[in-house]
């Protein structure tokens, strides 16, 4: 049992409790009370702010309404206004702009094709909306003054900066080619940076706003009368240079070939030191005018419409290239006329001419693409002229070799090298400068299937073939010539002279190895030939060995004493032989050995038979009493004899 004290306790514990929690009770409902209380109030509140915000609705939406419509008549009204200030704007673009477009465009050109812009767009404007307008004749006018004015400027652009390319500018172009350690490219700046970028500004313009393509030919024609002037002020450098220093300014030519000659070539026959300046002149020209057009073009890309840039640049280049052309059929037609006059050295002209055209043939082409086939045909129109007048130029020369006539006035006295020799022999050591270009005439004539498409190898046995046949013209020529001597032991120093000169010659130059293509044994034909006319010329001296030979001395016994016909015998054979020794010598003293190892080896030998001959003849007669008075018939020693021979063929001794 709990006891009551406990009891008593538990009681009042729970009652203080249950006391809280209806005091606790009580408030919560005091609190709900006030909350419904509040609610209600809320709600009455929002129901008469609802009221409220209706009744304002339905008072403001109508002014919105309103003042959306003012608003949108005032953006029309602005609207309105903007377009009338546009279209009075038109109305005054002639006033505003005449003033701009009567002083030009030079020096301000961007304002100026604002101003342009402007009228077009007045033009625009009336046209599409007041077509029978005043305003649309005004700044029709105008824009056409405008347009003029801007050719104008473009025409006075180009004139006025255009300057013909020094000759040493040009120079420096074509050198650069071949200088493989100055990689630094020579440009040509033919208009200055911004006079360029007007020049395009106005070209671009005039081609998309002013419908006009006459400011093309305006260019053309400017840039073809420098391109021409260029040239041609090379071509008289090259005269100035020479007649004042007598060496032009000369650098090497470009693309030099595998035939081209490394050493210094051989000075041709009669040549006018004139012509080779013309002619190294013509070179360097053709040179320049690809360098030159190569230029022109891609200054003409930057400011000539691509669909119009071909022919533009054929027209420019016509003036330049005529006159290269005209003047190359002026150096065929020179060479047509030195032909007939068989002046060969004059044709000579036309080789290296020939060979730089078909070197420079590529370069020709690349700068033509695009070109008329009018345009593109007339360089290799002029390559087969030129090939062809060389091709008749060798076959007269090896004729006119074969036909010299035998003119006694023009022969040698001395028995010296004739002119037909050493003029023959120089023409073909100048065509050793020109093997491929010689070699390719003479294909160009052939009309056989296998030279349609010749190979060098073709042309240089074409080559060989014709040296043969001019060196076995020239043999039959000197043949007959050597003829008009009547003493045959001069036609016999004439022909060795000449026969050694050629051989010589040959060897001394690479003619021996083209010869040696088709002629494996010339050089073994030419010492035959030099040793017949030495042994002929050796036949001379047996009128005077025959006098004092063994065979034809009389036979006598020693110690007994000679008879008067014995003694006579011998004075004869001492007196012909002084006879024929002094004649002999007299004579030939007066003839010529050029070539002074000859010379010494055709002396010794005459002088060791004579020598021996005499030696044996003066040992056996010298002491035997056959005259009273010795020295009229013994007149020379031994010695003496080798030293009167010893000057044979030397005209100063």
């Amino acid at each position: 049992m709990i006891p009551p004290q406990e009891a008593s306790a538990r009681r009042r514990e729970i009652e203080d409790k249950l006391k809280q929690e209806e005091e606790t009770l009580s408030f919560i409902r005091d609190s709900l009370e006030k909350s419904d209380q509040l609610t209600k109030n809320m709600v009455s509140i929002l129901s008469s702010f609802e009221s409220r915000l209706m009744k304002l609705e339905n008072s403001i939406i109508p002014v919105h309404k309103q003042t959306e419509n003012l608003q949108r008549l005032q953006e029309n009204v602005e609207k309105t206004l903007s377009c009338l200030d546009h279209v009075i704007s038109y109305y005054h673009v002639a006033s505003d702009t005449e003033k701009i477009i009567r002083e030009g465009p030079t020096g301000r050109l961007e304002e100026y094709l604002g101003s342009m812009a402007k009228i077009q767009k007045a033009v625009e404007y009336f046209q599409d909306n007041s077509p029978d307008s005043p305003e649309l004749n005004k700044v029709k006018l105008l824009f056409e003054r405008g347009k003029e004015f801007l050719e104008s400027e473009f025409r006075s652009l180009m004139t006025r900066h255009s300057k013909v390319v020094s000759p040493v500018l040009i120079l420096d172009l074509i050198s650069g080619d071949d200088d493989l350690e100055a990689q630094e490219d020579v440009t040509l700046e033919h208009l200055p940076e911004s006079v360029l970028q007007d020049v395009i500004r106005i070209s671009c313009w005039l081609v998309e706003y002013g419908r006009n393509q006459d400011f093309m030919n305006v260019y053309y024609q400017i840039r073809s009368s420098q391109l021409d002037r260029s040239i041609k002020g090379l071509k008289e450098h090259f005269h100035k240079s020479s007649s004042s220093s007598g060496v032009p300014y000369s650098p090497a030519i470009p693309n030099k070939r595998k035939d081209t000659p490394t050493k210094k070539p051989v000075k041709r026959p009669g040549r006018d030191d004139m012509l080779d300046v013309e002619t190294d002149a013509y070179i360097h020209c053709v040179s320049a005018f690809v360098k030159l057009a190569q230029s022109e073009y891609q200054l003409l890309a930057d400011i000539i419409p691509e669909h119009h840039q071909k022919k533009t640049f054929d027209s420019l280049i016509q003036d330049a290239l005529d006159g290269l052309m005209l003047e190359g059929e002026n150096i065929v037609s020179a060479a047509r006329k030195a032909i007939v006059r068989h002046d060969f050295s004059t044709v000579l002209t036309v080789f290296p001419i020939l060979r730089h055209l078909k070197q420079t043939k590529p370069e020709f082409d690349q700068v033509l693409q695009g070109t008329a086939a009018s345009t593109k045909n007339k360089l290799p129109g002029l390559i087969t002229s030129m090939e062809t007048i060389g091709a008749k130029a060798l076959e007269d020369f090896a004729d006119n070799i074969k036909n010299d006539p035998d003119k006694e006035y023009n022969m040698p006295k001395d028995g010296t090298v004739h002119e037909l020799t050493s003029n023959a022999i120089l023409f073909l050591q100048q065509l050793l400068d020109f093997q491929e270009t010689a070699g390719a005439m003479l294909a160009s004539q052939e009309t056989s299937s296998s030279a349609t498409s010749y190979s060098s190898e073709f042309s240089k046995r074409l080559l060989s073939t014709y040296i043969c046949k001019v060196l076995g013209n020239l043999q039959l020529n000197l043949l007959s010539k050597s003829k008009v001597y009547e003493d045959p032991a001069l036609s016999a120093i004439f022909l060795h002279n000449n026969y050694n000169y050629i051989l010589k010659s040959l060897e001394k130059s690479e003619l021996i190895q083209l010869v040696a293509v088709t002629q494996k044994t010339a050089e073994r034909s030419y010492r035959e030939h030099i040793e017949q006319q030495i042994q002929t010329y050796q036949r001379s001296w047996l009128k005077v060995t025959d006098y004092i030979a063994e065979k034809n001395l009389p036979v006598f016994q020693p110690g007994v004493k000679l008879r008067d016909k014995e003694r006579q015998i011998i004075k004869e054979r001492f007196k012909g032989f002084n006879d024929g020794l002094e004649e002999l010598c007299k004579i030939q003293k007066a003839w010529a050995i050029p070539d002074t190892e000859q010379r010494d080896r055709i002396r010794q030998a005459q002088k060791t038979i004579v020598k021996e001959t005499y030696g044996a003849f003066l040992q056996k007669f010298g002491s035997v009493p056959f005259t009273k008075n010795p020295e009229k018939y013994i007149k020379y020693g031994v010695e003496q004899v080798g030293d009167m021979i010893d000057r044979l063929f030397d005209t100063s001794a």
